[in-house]
Formats: structure tokens, sequence, C-alpha cells
């Protein structure tokens, strides 16, 4: 995970927490939190990196849309750097202090 880019552990964030994550629903979710365009040529070989790493399998829904979803890998990934950041800061206080 160390290796990863900040939008790749976004990409890897935002495949884990949708029901049915697909290119445009992903797009569409980090358009939001990011308060602008994601254009395909950023967003789909990122996609592919993730899967070459293993943290992501894509496999087709039908002609026209891959499904994304993250990998036994990938979420203990998430696990352990959620385990990291927890050492650090204490998200409840920050949530807190926003009040």
């Amino acid at each position: 995970m160390y290796d990863l880019t900040g939008f790749q552990r976004d990409l890897l964030y935002v495949t884990a927490g949708l029901d049915e994550p697909h290119g445009l629903a992903i797009k569409d979710d980090l358009e939001t939190y990011y308060e602008r365009e994601i254009h395909h040529g950023r967003l789909y070989p990122n996609l592919d990196v993730l899967v070459e790493k293993g943290l992501v399998e894509k496999s087709q829904k039908d002609r026209r849309t891959n499904e994304y979803t993250i990998t036994r890998r990938g979420r203990r990934e998430l696990a352990d750097r959620a385990a990291w950041i927890d050492q650090y800061i204490d998200v409840g206080a920050l949530r807190a202090l926003e009040q």
C-alpha cells in the first residue's frame, strides 16, 4: 500500500465501499469527493494498477461495463493502513473538534 499514489488509495477505498463497484460508480464517488471531473484516462489506468498489484479483481459485467471487486489482499492492506493511521490520529477526537 505504501507504493500507491493517493489517488490509487482513494480508488481502493471507494471500490471497497461500493455495493456494485463499476467504473462509472467509482468515478462518480471520486468526483463528488474531489469536486472536479475525473477523466477516463486517469481513472482506468490507475484501476488497472490496482488489478496488477492484486488488490482489485476486474471482471466483465456486460459488453460495456467492467466490475471491480476488492480482493482479500486489498482488504488486508486497507485494514493495515487503518491500523497504522489509528496509531497517529484519533478520528473521534478530530470529529469532535469539527463541531
